[in-house]
């Protein structure tokens, strides 16, 4: 009888767990189906084939990212770089100045147009003489994650954390040594949602990683929920639109 008490309380207690699992799973499927996945998947840069081509395309566009413009507008900047055939080391040096301020101007990119063309071309320079263009090689060659951003900065004058935050979070489960920290949206969502407990951004991200590695979407990458999180905080949890957030069911917060 008592052996039957104990295996009973057993199974109770992993069907609760696989319960919790399956629960948050929902949730993290939401969260990505709602605000999106990766921005480098949006803007259609296939950055999980490591292609060295394709790693510098999301360098180009985390660095629109990084200024203190929209999101609207970097993307749309993006785009017209695309558009332009500018989206290499190379070409963004034969195009010169002038003509990096001419695509920046016609996308709305106005009021950084002259310096993020100064920015681009430093960097551009500085990563063919440096790394033969590659930034697969800028990465080989750092010894470790800290290395790895000081190395990035140290590509050109404007470079700083929040580019480079932006650009190693989507590279987070591809490049080894790719490990920013967790962004204050991020975790002001993921606090809110119960994801964790945590107030500081590094015991936040290591429960969130773990959580994924037990009960993640194989269907997408750890860098697709984080990217929705900074989404969620973003453009909900920060301006307090609890009542138009797509989640405000699973919210411990919502008003």
């Amino acid at each position: 009888m008592k052996t039957r008490l104990i295996a009973t309380c057993n199974e109770t207690s992993a069907d609760a767990t696989n319960s919790d699992g399956v629960a948050q799973q929902h949730l993290w499927g939401k969260l990505v189906k709602k605000l999106g996945g990766t921005y480098a998947s949006v803007l259609s840069i296939n950055l999980a084939s490591m292609e060295s081509d394709e790693v510098f395309k999301w360098f180009l566009a985390s660095v629109l990212f990084g200024a203190r413009i929209s999101k609207d507008i970097a993307m749309k900047t993006y785009k017209e770089f695309e558009k332009a055939g500018v989206l290499s080391p190379e070409t963004i040096l034969e195009t010169g100045w002038q003509g990096l301020v001419d695509i920046l101007d016609r996308s709305g990119y106005v009021r950084y147009d002259f310096k993020t063309a100064t920015k681009l071309l430093e960097v551009s320079g500085a990563l063919k003489e440096k790394y033969e263009g590659d930034l697969n090689r800028l990465h080989f060659f750092a010894k470790d994650e800290k290395d790895l951003e000081e190395k990035l900065q140290h590509l050109g004058k404007g470079i700083g954390p929040v580019t480079v935050n932006i650009f190693l979070r989507e590279l987070r489960d591809l490049w080894e040594k790719a490990e920013p920290s967790l962004s204050q949206p991020a975790l002001l969502a993921s606090r809110n949602l119960r994801l964790t407990r945590a107030t500081n951004a590094a015991s936040a991200l290591e429960e969130l990683k773990t959580r994924w590695e037990v009960d993640g979407l194989l269907e997408w990458r750890f860098s697709d929920l984080e990217a929705a999180l900074v989404r969620l905080g973003k453009n909900y949890c920060h301006k307090k639109r609890c009542s138009f957030c797509p989640v405000k069911e699973e919210c411990q917060n919502r008003r």
